[in-house]
């Protein structure tokens, strides 16, 4: 993330446009709702890694501006929900925010998943970027991971990276790398994500986007 310094007063709140998806800078093209057939995960098994191709579902909508004081964020509220080729049951389902600050560039993007555990991960991009990566670490009180009892004492979550690309056909990918501490494994496992989404329908305006819409009629 990039250091800024805000204003003395922490109080004031910014004044943000009503309009958050003309607002989102490089999450701009994330917007909307999404599926990717040709998903592949690698996870750690008692014999040793496992690959998994899943098909997944994620729906990415605007949010009303947020402000901490001066601090303003504009940003999208998701769902994933992952399933395996012809299963029905949920593979891994996920919520969170993806959140840009205008005056930074910072990223940031939640996760929580009920499994019991969250984190938030930190990146920096500049508005027409079609790349970017945000990464959380274990520890950090700023970008940090958060696991339940059984997680941390056997799959000890090190770090998490994200890296997200924009692609010109108006799909976009991700590759994640998780990084974990396994009792019976010699050396840190990298547990590995990737897809590629397809547009299958556009995201709605926000509250406040949607509000003024109706009052210029």
């Amino acid at each position: 993330m990039t250091d800024y310094q805000y204003p003395k007063d922490i109080y004031t709140e910014a004044e943000p446009d009503v309009n958050t998806l003309a607002n989102l800078g490089p999450l701009t093209g994330m917007a909307g709702i999404w599926e990717g057939k040709r998903g592949l995960d690698i996870n750690p098994k008692a014999e040793g890694a496992e690959k998994d191709p899943y098909i997944e579902r994620i729906e990415l909508q605007p949010i009303d501006a947020q402000t901490n004081g001066p601090q303003l964020f504009y940003g999208l509220r998701y769902h994933t929900r992952i399933v395996q080729p012809n299963e029905v049951e949920t593979f891994h389902d996920q919520v969170g925010y993806w959140l840009w600050e205008p005056a930074t560039g910072n990223i940031l993007f939640t996760l929580s998943i009920p499994r019991g555990q969250t984190l938030m991960a930190t990146g920096n991009a500049a508005a027409d970027a079609k790349e970017f990566t945000v990464k959380a670490v274990r520890g950090s009180l700023t970008n940090g991971i958060i696991s339940n009892p059984f997680i941390e004492q056997n799959f000890t979550t090190e770090s998490y990276t994200l890296k997200v690309k924009i692609n010109d056909d108006g799909t976009w990918s991700y590759e994640q790398d998780t990084v974990m501490i396994i009792p019976n494994y010699g050396e840190p496992f990298h547990h590995t994500d990737r897809n590629r989404l397809t547009k299958i329908a556009e995201a709605m305006p926000n509250p406040t986007a949607l509000a003024a819409q109706k009052e210029a009629k």
